[in-house]
C-alpha cells in the first residue's frame, strides 16, 4: 500500500476553470450557481484531476507558471467535497484544503459542458475502480480464510473406474474363415507364393493319357505289309531300296 501511496496517475486535464466565492447556504436545498457572481469570478486558471492510492485531489494551478493555488481532497464521490449545483450542469461546489486543518467552500466553474463532463466522469471512474479493488479483496480474503478441499486421495484409498461397450476378445474362439477368392491354402511344404487355379477349373480339364507308343521302335523291325503303323511311311516313297534296307535294318534313312 505505501507503494501505491507513493505513486500519484493523472486522471483529468482541463486547461480553463473559474473560481467563484459563494454565500453561505441558506437552506439544505443545495446551492444554486445563480446567486453567484458569475461575470466576475474570483479567479480562473489551469485544473488537474490527480490520484494518489485510493483518494483523488483536485488541484487548482496557474495556467502559465504552474503554481498551486488551492486543492481539494476527495476520499469518496458523491460527497461533501464535491458536490454538483441545482440549476446547471457546468458548475460544482468544492471543499479546499490548505494542509494545517483548514477548509472553505469555493464555486467551481466550466466554460464548456463538455469539460464539466469530463471532470465528472474522471471522478466516478476512480472510485469505481477503488469500489471493485475493495471487493477484490475482500473476496481474496474470504477464500484464503476458508478451509480447502482436500482431495488427495489417502493412505489405502483406491479409485474404481467402469468403461463401458468395449467386448472382450475370445482368445480360444475359431478364427472368422476368409470371405471370397476359393483358394485353398498351400500344402505344409509348398511355397505360400504359389497361385492355384479354383476348383472348377482342375474339374472340367481333362486328363492328359500319356503315350506310350515310342516315337522310333529300335527293337522290332518295320514291316511293309503295315503301311498305317510305320509313322515315317510318307518318306519311304522315295526310293524302294531304302525301304527294304530300312525294313532289314529297322532305321529310316532320308534320301
Amino acid at each position: 500500500m505505501a507503494e501505491d501511496n507513493s505513486y500519484e496517475s493523472m486522471l483529468c486535464v482541463k486547461p480553463e476553470v473559474h473560481v467563484y466565492r459563494i454565500p453561505p447556504r441558506a437552506s439544505n436545498r443545495g446551492y444554486r450557481a445563480a446567486d453567484w457572481k458569475l461575470d466576475e469570478p474570483a479567479w480562473s486558471g489551469r485544473l488537474k484531476i490527480t490520484a494518489k492510492g485510493k483518494n483523488a485531489f483536485i488541484k487548482l494551478e496557474d495556467r502559465n507558471t504552474g503554481e498551486l493555488y488551492a486543492q481539494a481532497p476527495v476520499e469518496q464521490y458523491p460527497s461533501i467535497a464535491v458536490e454538483a449545483v441545482t440549476d446547471s450542469s457546468r458548475y460544482f461546489v468544492i471543499r479546499i484544503e490548505d494542509g494545517t486543518g483548514r477548509h472553505a467552500f469555493i464555486g467551481l466553474g466550466f466554460a464548456d459542458r463538455g469539460d464539466s463532463f469530463d471532470f465528472n466522469v474522471a471522478l466516478q471512474d476512480h472510485f469505481k475502480w477503488v469500489k471493485q479493488e475493495g471487493d477484490l479483496a475482500k473476496l481474496e480474503a474470504s477464500q484464503s480464510a476458508a478451509p480447502k478441499l482436500d482431495l488427495s486421495f489417502k493412505e489405502g484409498q483406491t479409485i474404481k473406474i467402469s468403461i463401458g461397450n468395449i467386448k472382450k476378445k475370445d482368445a480360444g474362439g475359431a478364427k472368422p474363415r476368409p470371405v471370397g477368392g476359393g483358394l485353398l491354402p498351400p500344402p505344409p511344404g509348398g511355397k505360400p507364393g504359389g497361385v492355384l487355379p479354383p476348383p472348377g477349373v482342375l474339374q472340367t480339364l481333362p486328363v492328359a493319357q500319356p503315350n506310350t507308343a515310342p516315337v522310333l521302335d529300335l527293337g522290332s523291325p518295320v514291316t511293309a505289309a503295315q503301311p498305317s503303323s510305320d509313322m515315317w511311311g510318307d518318306f519311304t516313297s522315295a526310293g524302294s531300296n531304302s525301304n527294304k534296307d530300312a525294313a532289314k535294318s529297322g532305321w529310316v534313312q532320308f534320301s
